[in-house]
Formats: structure tokens, C-alpha cells, sequence
């Protein structure tokens, strides 16, 4: 490309966030409208699709912290950047373009949303609400085993996507599951993306299912699949670094993420956040406890 076509380009998407940001909604818009409408999908126990968890409580209490009304809005990991921005994200692996004019449904994401960087392009991020990772999981009765853990996150990173070879892995593409987000695409391996729908708490039904030989759970999902399917799964190593979950919000919102942010260290330093990670997540401290030092 280019640099003529490459400034016209990056202009074009300069021009898509400034219209975007004019249709948004801010703190004062917030406050003005009487209520936050939370974008939430059901996942794991942060949105748990009874009217509770973890990442519903934090919204609950945000909006108790403003003085507004809560709104709950569900939504999937397909749709949640589009409801968010009224714009659609058409991401070309590093690469994120904005397009057409959608209705905006809710002023923040806060649904187990990892952070990544094709995302960082598109909303700014709370404080990390949330500590994850990236495991191979297999079923219990597969012939592979465990990777031997090293004091090298790298190394063993390498080693457990080496023990997949050529094999089968179940993916979801747009998710914190997409292959494209740890190099797992171009390697040879038979890739199989669950397309039925966009629930990833189904991704380890379908392994047990016989769909895949693997599959990719993240480390707060990881945990309550294997006590519900406690016996049939086990997990063969990182694929990942450690990430980092958060509220999202629109470029325009950073008064509204401010907001979030000094409303997330308030309930941190009264104890407020530690009795929801117990309460949703109690053995999330011994698999991520870097996290979680004070």
C-alpha cells in the first residue's frame, strides 16, 4: 500500500471513530438519561443468564455508585462491539475497520471481555476487573497428557501448542477463543470453529461431544467446567500469557470509564470485590494468584 492509500485509509477510520464518539453517550449523558444500560453476555459465572454474576454485580453496584438505574441488555460476542459502538468491527487480523450506522444499545461491556490489542483499537478499557488465561483442554480419556510445567511460561506455551500437532481444536472465531489471537493459524493444525451459535459455554459439551480432540477454555471457564464435568476433561497446558479482563467502553466514554475505574478501587479497598471473587470464582486465586496481590 501506499503511504497515500495508507493516509486515506487511516483517516477514513479517524473519521468513523469521530462519528461515533458524536453519537455516544457519556457520564453527563448517562446522568442526564436517569440510567446505564449494561451490555452483557451470558458466560461462565460472570453472566450467569439468571439474573446474576460476577460481572452483573459490578455493573449493579456502578450504577448505584452514579445514582442511575441499571439496565440489563444481553447481547453475544458477535454482537457486542456493534451494540456498543452502532458501528460493525470488521477485523483483518491486526487490522480493525469500522462500518455502516447501527443503533447503540448500551454504554458499557462488562461480560468476561478479555483484553486484547485488535480491541484496545476500537474501546478503552476499565482497570482490569479480572485475571485469565488460555488452556488446552482435552477429554479425560484421550491419550495425551499433561505438559511437564517448566519455570518458563514461554517455553511451556510452545510445548503445549506443539502437543497439538496436526490434530483437531475446537476455536470460536471473535472470541478470547480465536486461534488468530495466539498464533495457531498457518501451523498445520485442523482447525474447527464452532459456528452453531456464540454461547462459549458450550465449547466443552462439544468436546465430550467427539467434535474436536481439543478445544481452548479460558482459565474462569476452565475452572467451573471442571467441576460440572468433573472426571471428563483435563487441561494439557497454557496456551497464553496471563490476560487481563475489563469493563469496556466507547473512545468517547473515557469520563464514564473514569467513573468505573474510581468506583472499582473503592469496592477493592473496602473488601466489596474480594467477597464477589469468592463468591463466583473461589478457586480462581490458586490457578492466577499473581493477580490478585495486593
Amino acid at each position: 500500500m501506499s503511504i497515500k492509500a495508507w493516509f486515506a485509509a487511516a483517516m477514513l477510520f479517524v473519521v468513523g471513530l469521530s462519528g461515533m464518539a458524536a453519537r455516544a453517550d457519556d457520564l453527563d449523558e448517562v446522568r442526564a438519561r436517569g440510567e446505564l444500560r449494561h451490555l452483557g453476555i451470558r458466560y461462565a459465572n460472570f453472566v450467569t443468564g439468571a439474573g446474576d454474576g460476577f460481572d452483573v454485580e459490578l455493573a449493579q453496584g456502578f450504577t448505584k455508585h452514579l445514582g442511575v438505574k441499571y439496565v440489563f441488555v444481553q447481547t453475544d460476542f458477535y454482537s457486542v462491539l456493534r451494540d456498543l459502538l452502532g458501528k460493525t468491527v470488521d477485523r483483518h487480523g491486526d487490522d480493525v475497520t469500522l462500518e455502516g450506522d447501527d443503533p447503540i444499545r448500551g454504554d458499557m461491556i462488562a461480560a468476561g471481555f478479555t483484553v486484547l490489542p485488535w480491541r484496545e483499537k476500537v474501546v478503552i478499557y476499565s482497570q482490569p476487573t479480572f485475571p485469565s488465561q488460555i488452556w488446552l483442554v482435552a477429554r479425560a480419556d484421550s491419550p495425551y497428557s499433561p505438559i511437564k510445567e517448566s519455570n518458563s511460561l514461554a517455553r511451556d506455551i510452545d510445548e503445549t501448542k506443539a502437543l497439538i500437532g496436526s490434530k483437531s481444536l475446537l476455536v470460536m472465531e471473535k472470541t478470547c477463543l480465536d486461534p488468530a489471537n495466539y498464533a495457531l493459524k498457518g501451523r498445520g493444525i485442523d482447525l474447527r470453529a464452532y459456528t452453531r451459535n456464540t454461547n462459549l459455554n458450550e465449547m466443552t459439551p462439544a468436546l465430550l461431544h467427539g467434535e474436536a480432540e481439543f478445544t481452548l477454555l479460558d482459565v474462569p471457564d476452565a475452572i467451573l467446567d471442571l467441576q460440572k464435568w468433573a472426571g471428563k476433561i483435563k487441561v494439557l497446558g497454557p496456551i497464553s500469557e496471563q490476560q487481563n479482563l475489563a469493563a469496556a467502553f466507547r473512545p468517547s466514554g473515557p469520563k464514564l470509564r473514569d467513573a468505573f475505574n474510581d468506583y472499582l478501587h473503592t469496592i477493592k479497598a473496602d473488601g466489596s470485590y474480594d467477597a464477589l471473587v469468592e463468591k463466583y470464582y473461589p478457586g480462581i486465586r490458586n490457578s492466577l494468584p499473581d493477580f490478585f496481590v495486593n
